[in-house]
């Protein structure tokens, strides 16, 4: 990824313009941490950028960012840039370009996602960066509170990366929060959800939460039950034990999480339930309960049958067993078998299921 990021770098100093690697790339390289996505600052124009690149997409030109596809890896592009007043705490209201890669610094949002890179590789620190980057520390780049009131969005990026990269928040940002969580309230659940969702998936999802909780983001996130999560493992399951009703979720997402709550009031270890949901949702579910994973891995795997596939007959061999032809009563017929093998009412053997279809199967 460096090599074909620096490839791009190149090609726009051979066009007259300047441009660095910016942002999380050079931040994680710099913390031995694995990264793949790489943005590119620069003072080419979008247009101009459309010259120098052929596959390209003008994903937001009005606020000067573009996309390529630089043998097929994408990359995000903007140029540098001033902005004007943000009237929605999300966006601003117009910008200038510059030439000043400085002053395009100044407009983001904590110091460590300032740090560059150039076409030799050099790192370029114009903000002492290093030094928060060293100590473990989010700072923003202007007054906190300030910074949060241009883009409110910030609040939940300041939970996110003091999360995933384990950094702590400084005084400023834990204050500039508590004072301005409101405008959270003013950010679409698009936005909200998309970070959410990172904390959530985040190996260290646990802290994220914590801090959440710390500052009743839940409040002002619409995040009910949150004090439900006590797995967080998995980012479908943190978000069934939330249960929210305003985030966008996808029908596979929405059928998922509501089978997860359904499960939470049954019994995570009996055969039916088992069998009926899955492992994998009744694991969600009861490991949030308090049930012990090895305990649901235990019963799962004890289970008689775990589809209906593995039932010790076919539908040909129960036609010729009633001397029927085929017909809705066969649907039935395994509907009760299940019941029965689950129940260990009779074992899952031929002759068994043989001998109870005969003895208990009146059409």
């Amino acid at each position: 990824m460096k090599e074909l990021g620096i490839e791009i770098l190149n090609k726009i100093y051979e066009c007259g313009y300047v441009g660095y690697i910016i942002g999380g790339y050079t931040r994680d390289l710099l913390l031995g941490r694995e990264t793949s996505d790489i943005d590119i600052a620069t003072n080419a124009t979008p247009m101009e950028l459309k010259n120098i690149f052929r596959d390209i997409y003008m994903m937001h030109e009005s606020y000067g960012s573009v996309r390529i596809n630089y043998k097929n890896v994408r990359f995000d592009i903007t140029t540098f840039r001033k902005e004007d007043e943000y009237l929605d705490h999300r966006h601003p209201n117009s910008i200038t370009y510059v030439n000043d890669l400085k002053t395009d610094l100044l407009r983001r949002d904590f110091t460590v996602n300032t740090i560059c890179m150039d076409k030799d590789g050099n790192i370029i620190d114009l903000l002492n960066a290093r030094d928060d980057l060293n100590n473990h520390i989010l700072k923003t780049i202007i007054d906190a509170s300030e910074s949060f009131k241009i883009d409110a969005l910030r609040i939940l990026r300041a939970i996110r990366f003091s999360a995933t990269l384990n950094f702590k928040l400084s005084s400023d940002i834990e204050k500039a929060i508590i004072d301005n969580k409101n405008l959270l309230k003013k950010i679409s659940y698009n936005r909200k959800k998309d970070e959410l969702d990172k904390i959530f998936a985040s190996i260290n999802a646990k802290d994220g939460i914590k801090l959440l909780k710390k500052f009743d983001l839940d409040r002002e996130l619409d995040l009910p039950n949150i004090n439900r999560i006590k797995d967080y493992s998995d980012i479908v399951g943190i978000w069934a034990m939330i249960n929210p009703n305003k985030y966008p979720f996808s029908n596979s997402e929405k059928d998922l999480i509501n089978k997860i709550n359904i499960v939470y009031d049954l019994d995570n270890l009996d055969n039916q339930v088992l069998y009926k949901y899955g492992l994998y949702v009744n694991l969600l579910a009861g490991i949030n309960k308090g049930i012990k994973k090895r305990d649901i891995l235990k019963k799962y795997d004890d289970l008689p049958i775990k589809t209906r596939d593995e039932i010790n007959i076919n539908a040909n061999e129960i036609c010729n067993l009633l001397n029927r032809k085929p017909g809705a009563f066969i649907s039935k017929i395994f509907n009760q078998l299940e019941e029965v093998i689950l129940s260990n009412t009779i074992s899952n053997d031929k002759e068994m299921i043989c001998k109870y279809i005969k003895e208990n199967i009146n059409l």
